[in-house]
């Protein structure tokens, strides 16, 4: 098996903003994609980063793939690029809140 890579700072800064749980995030994405208009089967359900937060979630450190720790970085910089460094606890329109909660980032959960 190859040396595991990911950094303290990434595995750190991705456990932090990624704030609901696997179940949580699951149950989320069958909700958001279900929409209102249909309901799609279990397997076209859901968004694939956040299909791959919740696969991440299920891993151990030393099991992360490349792809793993490049989706870890996506899911890291897009929460950051829309709450900023410090995020506080922020209500926002649904829109905004949806779409980061389909990255496993709750914005009206305490970090």
């Amino acid at each position: 098996m190859a040396e595991n890579r990911v950094s303290d700072d990434l595995w750190n800064e991705f456990h932090q903003l990624v704030n609901m749980t696997s179940r949580e995030l699951e149950d989320w994405l069958r909700t958001d994609a279900a929409g209102e208009a249909t309901e799609p089967t279990p397997d076209e359900t859901g968004h694939e980063l956040g299909e791959h937060v919740v696969h991440i979630l299920g891993k151990r450190r030393a099991d992360l793939t490349d792809d793993d720790m490049a989706a870890m970085e996506r899911v890291v910089r897009r929460v950051r690029q829309q709450r900023g460094d410090e995020p506080e606890p922020t209500a926002g329109d649904a829109h905004w809140r949806h779409r980061l909660m389909s990255v496993g980032h709750d914005p009206l959960r305490t970090l």
